[in-house]
């Protein structure tokens, strides 16, 4: 199963004007605790997902009382929010590589 397909709410925006930071929530505790315990979310995979190294990801937060989970990247190098350069002013359409993991 897909991680959109598990998910009630998969989104991004900005934290901040250097930051993008990612909002996964579960309806239920059996699909939290699934993703959460897969050991799937890692920061190996996300520095994959959005070629950078594991160690410029900044924070995966597993917020058991939320039923949600929250992972924080840098923006690139040298782009902060509201630069001329930037496509995605709001960090609104950073999540989308996320939707395709597959959780075991």
């Amino acid at each position: 199963m897909k991680l959109y397909e598990m998910a009630s709410v998969l989104r991004s925006k900005n934290a901040g004007p250097f930051k993008t930071t990612f909002d996964i929530f579960f309806e239920d505790n059996e699909a939290y605790q699934r993703v959460r315990d897969s050991g799937l979310l890692t920061k190996e995979l996300i520095a994959k997902l959005y070629h950078m190294r594991p160690q410029d990801v900044l924070g995966i937060f597993f917020v058991d009382m939320a039923r949600g989970i929250k992972i924080t990247i840098p923006k690139p190098v040298g782009m902060a929010c509201g630069d001329v350069r930037c496509r995605d002013l709001f960090g609104a359409q950073q999540h989308i590589p996320l939707m395709d993991i597959e959780v075991p």
